[in-house]
């Protein structure tokens, strides 16, 4: 008969109290450690800033260390690409543009490309139109990345840094109001080009906002790159180096901050992005750092873009000729900021009634896309926005499907989180810019 090294613990005021009566005393305590002995499961969620949306991480910790993490989705879900099958392909874009709602133009345009490949009109679409386009998305890219750094320095304690995101993503806001009538979801980028043209009231504040922000980008890293606090939660955390990020397949800022340079806008150009002048950044380490340069680096090659395209915005048409497809007259916003103006209406009804008859079929109807199907991939800010579109030859979608990167992205947080602290599963999920609109369309 064996005899127990200690007396039977007793609970104190103090905790735990073993008397010892012989035995290491390593030993003596090892059975009864809750650290190694309990596992705590921790719902971090369904709400969380980090991910902006609704994301439920369940997280098996032991101690602060996580040894098992795992991510659950849907909590957003709008059934958006039920809806398309429900409404004609132009009525598409703004159901499209609510998905990622921090990338509107980018889930516009990616929709808009796959319709008109379908249609077989791309190289219809005109000079001016797709360099609008190019405009609008790398404006949206800055802003949406101007929100990453926000809320990551408000997760990370960098409370300025979230007013300071907020303010210049402001500037933007301004712009698309100013060129779409809206701040967000916008409906601008359509099938055959856009819905109405830049006025120049917009161009001035686009050369303003150009002139303002490499200041900004400056104020940025000043604030942020020499912090010691802001260096260690984000130096060698949530580690995904290129090997992982190809298998999990992880596209955007995090594969580039491993150390590969693959964009769509250069290894497979759409929009004539193989004719502006921009680098693409990369860095090595695969951690939040290197997403976060990563980022403030694609913000300053996003001006120079903006840039060129400012300077490329030659007198055009921004729709297609094929009046099979365009609407007759081009939109105009009304005195309410939204809507068409009056001008706008009494074109269309001046016309012969077998013009009003077209327009009003066209909206109502739309057109008819041939059968088939194509896939599209765009560079958004979180990675490859794949669009995959199949037509029946009707004029409603038979069935659109979105390659979404902050869906795929998503794959990674247990790879990252996992042997780490929780407190580094903040930084890790932050640093992949997750928006849930588009996760759980």
């Amino acid at each position: 008969m064996t005899t127990s090294n200690y007396a039977t613990e007793r609970e104190t005021t103090e905790g735990k109290v073993f008397t010892v009566t012989g035995g290491d005393w390593d030993q003596v305590v090892s059975g009864t450690d809750p650290i190694n002995d309990e596992r705590i499961v921790v719902n971090m969620g369904p709400q969380h800033p980090s991910t902006h949306g609704v994301l439920r991480l369940i997280l098996e910790l032991e101690g602060e260390t996580v040894r098992e993490a795992r991510s659950v989705v849907g909590y957003l879900h709008t059934g958006i690409e039920k809806n398309l099958e429900f409404r004609n392909w132009v009525q598409g874009s703004t159901f499209v543009t609510r998905m990622d709602y921090l990338s509107p133009i980018f889930n516009e345009t990616a929709y808009a490309l796959a319709v008109e490949k379908l249609l077989g009109v791309t190289d219809d679409i005109t000079e001016r139109a797709t360099t609008i386009r190019v405009l609008m998305m790398e404006l949206n890219r800055i802003s949406s990345h101007l929100v990453w750094l926000a809320t990551t320095g408000m997760e990370l304690g960098a409370i300025n840094m979230m007013l300071y995101g907020f303010r210049e993503r402001e500037y933007i806001l301004d712009i698309f109001e100013t060129i779409t009538g809206l701040r967000m979801n916008h409906a601008y980028v359509r099938p055959g080009g856009v819905a109405q043209d830049v006025p120049d009231d917009a161009i001035r504040k686009i050369r303003d906002f150009l002139a303002l922000m490499p200041k900004k980008l400056k104020e940025y890293e000043n604030l942020l790159s020499g912090q010691p606090i802001w260096i260690e939660r984000t130096t060698n955390v949530a580690v995904l180096d290129t090997t992982a990020c190809v298998a999990l397949g992880i596209t955007g800022p995090v594969l580039r901050s491993a150390g590969l340079a693959w964009d769509l806008r250069k290894t497979m150009p759409y929009c004539g992005y193989e004719t502006y002048e921009f680098d693409v950044p990369t860095h090595t380490d695969g951690d939040v750092w290197g997403r976060y340069l990563v980022r403030l680096a694609e913000m300053r090659e996003s001006l120079k873009l903006v840039e060129q395209a400012l300077d490329r915005l030659k007198p055009g048409p921004v729709m297609v000729s094929d009046k099979k497809i365009a609407w007759p007259a081009q939109l105009a916003i009304g005195v309410d900021g939204m809507g068409n103006s009056l001008e706008h209406v009494a074109k269309i009804m001046g016309q012969s009634m077998e013009s009003l008859i077209h327009h009003f079929k066209l909206v109502t109807e739309g057109f008819r896309v041939p059968p088939g199907q194509v896939y599209v991939g765009i560079e958004s800010p979180r990675g490859e926005l794949g669009v995959h579109a199949v037509s029946d030859g009707g004029t409603r979608p038979y069935r659109v499907h979105y390659r979404e990167p902050s869906f795929v992205n998503l794959q990674a947080l247990p790879a990252m989180a996992e042997g780490g602290l929780i407190a580094d599963v903040i930084a890790g999920g932050a640093s992949l810019d997750p928006v849930m609109g588009g996760c759980d369309r």
